[in-house]
């Protein structure tokens, strides 16, 4: 993904819904992922996807963010169950998988080819994809972190979606922001990855109303 695209997603604090005398179009935004997007060890409404349609829906947007989070899932589970995601016709789906691929040391090139399989049956579909990076813990060292930190960025350039570098940028390694095991946020966490899937998202729609 070329930086210009990445750059173009902060662009869009002035872009505004359609004035209440359009035709408003309702959009479906599905958040699909892992533990991470589900928000395990909370509820439901503290997680991101629910902040971040609450955030939507104050400012005007029509709109709809379902949490298609399952704790403990691969990408090749995610695969698994994408017809079903599919019958929601999603306007936009915002993935965040792989996380648990890389923590189980899962080749990097099945990931991949995972992900990739995942993002082109969405975008057959018409919808608009951002995907979000991950990154893996330092100590399984760097002939797996190296090509697994890179994958996601590989797939973004590849397929030209909307890239967010880093799922859990200004969350990760911080313990105010996490549950006890480290690992997943907490409400504030949450408050702060809602917040920064928020530009990318308002650029997805302005995809979405091109189309």
């Amino acid at each position: 993904m070329s930086a210009s695209c990445v750059t173009g997603c902060m662009e869009t604090d002035s872009f505004a819904p359609p004035a209440s005398r359009q035709p408003v179009q309702t959009l479906t935004i599905i958040a699909l992922g892992d533990s991470l997007t589900e928000g395990y060890g909370l509820k439901e409404y503290q997680a991101y996807p629910a902040l971040l349609e609450a955030k939507l829906q104050k400012v005007g947007f029509s709109c709809s963010v379902i949490n298609a989070g399952i704790s403990g899932e691969t990408s090749s589970g995610l695969l698994s169950r994408i017809n079903r995601i599919l019958s929601l016709k999603p306007d936009i789906v915002i993935l965040c998988t792989g996380a648990n691929d890389g923590l189980g040391g899962i080749n990097h090139h099945l990931i991949s080819s995972n992900i990739s399989k995942i993002v082109q049956t969405f975008k057959e579909h018409q919808a608009t994809v951002i995907l979000t990076g991950m990154k893996m813990l330092v100590n399984y060292g760097p002939s797996y972190t190296e090509p697994y930190n890179r994958l996601y960025a590989e797939i973004a350039e590849q397929e030209q979606l909307l890239f967010m570098p880093f799922f859990l940028e200004g969350v990760a390694g911080k313990p105010e922001l996490n549950l006890a095991d480290g690992i997943h946020p907490n409400s504030k966490g949450y408050q702060i990855i809602a917040a920064s899937v928020y530009p990318y998202v308002l650029k997805a729609m302005q995809m979405v109303r091109r189309r």
